[in-house]
């Protein structure tokens, strides 16, 4: 199983030091890959609870950095770390727009990147880019019809029910070929058909064991059915630990629980058939040197035989 983490783009230490000593510390304790996430608006009032955390959406998401620029910067600090966003909202920009940016992006890292994409949870941050919450499953299909002429073609056009594209050249090619892994989030019976027939892989979030795969036994008859070959398909499983200093009850992981007890859920999630786990670090109330070395004793604690 892969090992990964997410690198600081929100909240006091989202900046380009802290960037730099996450992301090269990530590379030197052995870290396979580095993650962020998405956010452009931190409401007052939320028209929604938060998806987590009892409904209140972390204070650290109102200092908040663009994941594609972040991840870029981060390219030039390491050298063999792959690089995914989990999730990135790929609907609030133009589909050609996104595919020009994923591109760059992937060639300037060296063919590095995981396209991790979602629908998000919060109808404020599509009223505020001006994109309609309604009709975002069909939207996010569009998008990924675009996205993949323009990867897989020297030329194409687009015309479909929301985007218009005339024909064009596209010169810029990733250096992964045909193009970067796609991953996409979500639990719904749609959103798990779509990863299925549409994408390369699922990003779960932390829940347990039996439950995520569950869900993954469903992806993999959906790809199945699809004609799909599910062995192509991996899973990349995102932890937001609420580390505590007292062992938690069994139940209450992988919500909150010890170091310890995240490891053995790692390790658990490993012996499972997990492909890749990620952890996020960010909402533990730590000093960025503390963060670091937590991430130092978990990657230990997971790869300890």
């Amino acid at each position: 199983m892969r090992i990964g983490m997410a690198i600081p783009t929100f909240g006091p230490d989202a900046t380009a030091e802290a960037l730099v000593e996450v992301s090269r510390s990530a590379e030197e304790l052995g870290y396979d890959s580095l993650w962020t996430g998405d956010r452009v608006l931190a409401p007052s009032v939320p028209s929604v609870p938060y998806a987590g955390r009892d409904g209140v959406m972390p204070r650290d998401y109102e200092n908040h950095m663009d994941p594609l620029a972040a991840l870029a910067f981060v390219a030039a600090q390491t050298s063999r770390v792959r690089l995914g966003t989990s999730t990135l909202n790929g609907l609030w920009q133009p589909p050609l727009m996104l595919a020009r940016t994923l591109t760059t992006v992937d060639l300037l890292s060296g063919g590095r990147l995981d396209v991790g994409l979602g629908l998000g949870w919060m109808p404020d941050e599509y009223t505020a880019v001006d994109v309609p919450w309604k009709g975002r499953g069909a939207r996010l299909d569009e998008t990924l019809d675009i996205l993949e002429k323009y990867w897989t073609s020297d030329a194409f056009a687009h015309k479909g029910p929301l985007f218009t594209i005339p024909r064009t050249v596209v010169g810029l090619k990733s250096q992964q070929q045909p193009k970067p892994p796609v991953l996409l989030a979500g639990f719904t019976s749609v959103a798990m058909r779509r990863v299925a027939r549409r994408a390369d892989g699922w990003l779960p979030v932390g829940m347990p064991l039996p439950v995520i795969l569950g869900m993954w036994a469903i992806i993999l008859k959906e790809a199945e059915d699809a004609g799909r070959d599910p062995s192509a398909l991996r899973m990349a499983l995102r932890l937001n630990p609420e580390l505590t200093d007292v062992k938690a009850d069994p139940e209450h992981l992988p919500r909150s629980g010890t170091l310890g007890q995240y490891i053995g859920y790692a390790r658990a999630a490993a012996e499972a058939g997990v492909h890749e786990l990620f952890i996020d670090l960010g909402q533990t109330p730590v000093s960025l040197a503390e963060r670091i070395e937590l991430a130092g004793r978990f990657i230990e604690g997971v790869r300890a035989r």
